[in-house]
C-alpha cells in the first residue's frame, strides 16, 4: 500500500486538498529543470529536452523507491520534480547529481537540479501535499498542491546554495525511456498548454485553484479533451528518428544499470541502435496488421499508452496539455485572464500544431508503462516562460528571506 493518497478522477478529486497527504519535514522535493531551452528551442532540439525531463523521472522514480511504493515524480516538460520519502535523501543526490552529469556531457543539455527539505518550507508556512493519480497496476503520476512545490522549484532556480553539484553515477532506470511516437495532431482544432498558480499561498489559494479547475471543466471536460484521444490515431514512426534512435543509444549502458550513458562508447550505442529499430519495427508491423504476439496485444497497448498520459497534472496547481477548438481555447484563456486581472491566479499559456509523446516502459507484457505529453515546440515551457513573466510584472516572490541549506 502506497504511503500516499490515491486519485482515480482528476476532475473530481485532483483539485481537492481533502484528497492529498500533506508531508511532513521528513520528506525532501527533489527538483530538476533543463537550462538554456531558449537556445535549445531555436536549435529545434525539442524532443532532446522532453528526453532529458522524462530520464528525470525515470531515474529518480527508481532511485528514491521505497519498497514496492510508487514515486510522486511529474514530467514538466523541460523538468520534473519529486516527492522524495524519509531515508531517500542520499540516494536522491546521487540520482540527481549524476542526472546533471549525464545531461550534460552526453546530450548536451544543461540541467539544474537541487534537493529542498520539506521543513525548510514549513518553516516559511509554505505547505507540500502530495498524492498519486493511478492508473492501476502500478502505473502512477505524481500530483502536487500547496505553495510549497511552486517555492521549492524557484528556490532551486534562483539560489546557488540549493542546487547539487553535477557528478558521475549510476541512472537507474534510464534505458526505460523511449520518444518514437509521430507527434499527434489535434483532433478538435488545437493543443493548449495551460499552467495556473495561486497568488495567495494558503487556503484561500487552493479554493481559488479548485475553482478555476471548476470553470475549465465546464468550458471543456478534460477527460474527452485528452490530446490522444483513445489511442487511435497514434503512429509509429518506421523508419524511427535518427536523433530519438541516438537520445535513447545514450541513455544506457551495456548492463542496463544506465552507468555513463554514451561514454561507454559507440559499440553499446549500435547494440542499442539496433534493438530499437527491429522492436520498432515488429510494433509497426503488430500495428498496420492487427496481430497479437504472446501477451502483446498492440491495439490494447495503443489504447493503455493514451489513457496513461499525464495530460492533467497538478504541481501547485493545475497542468494541463489539452486537445480543444478554437473558442475553447479563447474562453479558457478569457478565464484565466480575468482571475489574473483580479489578483487571484498568475497563468501561462501556449497554443501548439501537435501533441509530442515521450514514453517511460518498464515491461510492455507485464503492462507497466506510463507516457508524458507536451504541446509541440516545448509548450510547457513556453506557457512557464509567459507564467515567469506574470509574476515578474507583478509581485515578485521574496527571496531574501530564503532559508540556507543543511
Amino acid at each position: 500500500m502506497s504511503a500516499l493518497p490515491v486519485i482515480h478522477d482528476f476532475a473530481a478529486e485532483a483539485s481537492d486538498p481533502g484528497r492529498y497527504a500533506a508531508l511532513d519535514g521528513d520528506w525532501s522535493l527533489a527538483v530538476a529543470d533543463v537550462t538554456g531551452s531558449t537556445r535549445l528551442a531555436g536549435q529545434g532540439r525539442h524532443r532532446d529536452v522532453n528526453f532529458v525531463a522524462a530520464a528525470v523521472v525515470a531515474v529518480l522514480s527508481a532511485a528514491v523507491r521505497a519498497g514496492d511504493d510508487p514515486v510522486a515524480c511529474q514530467f514538466g516538460g523541460d523538468g520534473a520534480i519529486a516527492a522524495v520519502p524519509p531515508g531517500r535523501e542520499e540516494a536522491a543526490r546521487v540520482a540527481l547529481a549524476a542526472l546533471a552529469d549525464w545531461s550534460a556531457g552526453v546530450m548536451d543539455v544543461p540541467l539544474r537540479v537541487g534537493l529542498v527539505p520539506v521543513r525548510a518550507l514549513l518553516d516559511h508556512g509554505l505547505e507540500v501535499l502530495a498524492a498519486l493519480h493511478d492508473f492501476g497496476n502500478g502505473n502512477c503520476f505524481g500530483l502536487f498542491l500547496g505553495a510549497g512545490v511552486v517555492a521549492a522549484d524557484a528556490w532551486v532556480k534562483d539560489d546557488a546554495r540549493w542546487r547539487l553539484t553535477p557528478r558521475p553515477g549510476p541512472l537507474p532506470g534510464l534505458e526505460s525511456v523511449s520518444c518514437r511516437w509521430n507527434p499527434v495532431p489535434p483532433r478538435r482544432g488545437m493543443v493548449l498548454c495551460v499552467i495556473v498558480d495561486a497568488v495567495d499561498p494558503g487556503a484561500a489559494g487552493l479554493g481559488e485553484l479548485a475553482r478555476i479547475q471548476r470553470a475549465i471543466e465546464a468550458i471543456v471536460p478534460t477527460a474527452g479533451a485528452a490530446p490522444l484521444g483513445s489511442g487511435t490515431r497514434l503512429e509509429a514512426r518506421w523508419p524511427p528518428a535518427w536523433r530519438a534512435l541516438l537520445m535513447e543509444a545514450r541513455g544506457t549502458g551495456g548492463n542496463g544499470s544506465g552507468m555513463g550513458g554514451g561514454r561507454l562508447g559507440w559499440g553499446v550505442q549500435t547494440r542499442r541502435i539496433a534493438s530499437a529499430l527491429a522492436t520498432s519495427a515488429l510494433l509497426v508491423l503488430l500495428l498496420k496488421l492487427g496481430l497479437k504476439l504472446g501477451r502483446f496485444d498492440p491495439e490494447d497497448y495503443r489504447h493503455r499508452m493514451a489513457e496513461r498520459t499525464d495530460f492533467r497534472k497538478s504541481a501547485g496547481g493545475p497542468r494541463l496539455v489539452l486537445d480543444v477548438t478554437l473558442a475553447e481555447a479563447d474562453a479558457i484563456e478569457a478565464l484565466l485572464a480575468q482571475a489574473a486581472e483580479a489578483g487571484t491566479i498568475r497563468y501561462g499559456t501556449a497554443r501548439a500544431d501537435a501533441t509530442t509523446v515521450t514514453c517511460l516502459v518498464g515491461d510492455v507484457t507485464a503492462d507497466r508503462h506510463v507516457h508524458f505529453v507536451d504541446g509541440a515546440d516545448l509548450g510547457f515551457w513556453r506557457a512557464s516562460v509567459m507564467l515567469k513573466a506574470m509574476k515578474a510584472r507583478d509581485q515578485p516572490l521574496v527571496r531574501t528571506v530564503m532559508p540556507v541549506p543543511p
